[in-house]
């Protein structure tokens, strides 16, 4: 019965993270009525399974819910998450705050004592993959215009550039006008170019439209920097996974690096 609690409780997380995957993919939004039915199931499951099997554990449940929550809730209001990835880990949280031992055991032999952190280490670590893509496509975007990636950045820090050059890549204006889900890394002061390391969702419309005007005028060309708006559910839902069948794949890295088997 306890294996059969454990099924149930990995299904319910997956089937409602993968449909929350999809939809951030699409719209880089999801509806609020996904969390609204998968946080009280989650809870009633998980509460009824330790409360009949191992009501000790309800402890480590607290515990993992609120290092869980006070992480969510951290990185939302520093910017580093959207709502929806708060909401998904403390879900998350939820429904599996221990890794389920009686049904699997994770490849590496290794997850944090806190589920729900293995699954954040992962995902991060594959979001984290996408610094590849970015520069290869700035490479790539290089060698077919024959431009310099930093035209009219003379005053911006070598590390600024290092930032941006890993995190977004060029776009034309068109294509930052269309896609909402696209985010400037550059401004337009005047008539100085400057580099936004740190994009922010309520100022997008403002910097476009900054753009906009600086190409009207004839200051700017069509290529700008931008970054997409990382659809980070998706990586969740996939660190999940990972998770489940491999273990804690930081926690692999960082013992092979210090010479550990």
């Amino acid at each position: 019965m306890n294996e059969i609690f454990d099924g149930v409780r990995i299904a319910l997380c997956l089937g409602f993270l993968i449909y929350a995957s999809w939809s951030d993919y699409k719209t880089r939004e999801v509806n609020n009525w996904v969390w609204a039915i998968l946080a009280p199931s989650a809870f009633a499951l998980t509460s009824l399974q330790f409360f009949m099997f191992t009501p000790k554990s309800l402890y480590t449940y607290a515990l993992s819910f609120g290092v869980t929550s006070a992480l969510a809730i951290t990185l939302f209001y520093g910017g580093a998450f959207g709502g929806a990835d708060a909401k998904a880990l403390m879900c998350l949280s939820l429904a599996l705050p221990l890794y389920p031992v009686s049904l699997l055991q994770p490849y590496s032999g290794f997850v944090s004592p806190l589920f729900p952190i293995t699954v954040f280490c992962n995902a991060v670590l594959m979001a984290a993959l996408s610094v590849f893509y970015a520069a290869v496509r700035n490479y790539l975007w290089k060698h077919r215009t024959g431009n310099r990636l930093f035209a009219g950045f003379k005053k911006e820090s070598g590390w600024r550039k290092l930032l941006v050059f890993l995190c977004g890549y060029k776009v034309d204006i068109a294509e930052l006008e269309k896609k909402e889900h696209l985010y400037p890394l550059e401004d337009f002061n005047g008539n100085e170019r400057k580099l936004l390391v740190f994009p922010k969702d309520d100022s997008r419309s403002e910097v476009v439209g900054r753009i906009q005007k600086a190409r009207r005028e004839g200051k700017l060309q069509n290529w700008v920097w931008a970054t997409p708006g990382l659809p980070l559910l998706v990586f969740v839902t996939v660190g999940l996974i990972v998770a489940l069948i491999y273990g804690d794949i930081v926690w692999v890295i960082i013992r092979s690096a210090l010479g550990h088997s």
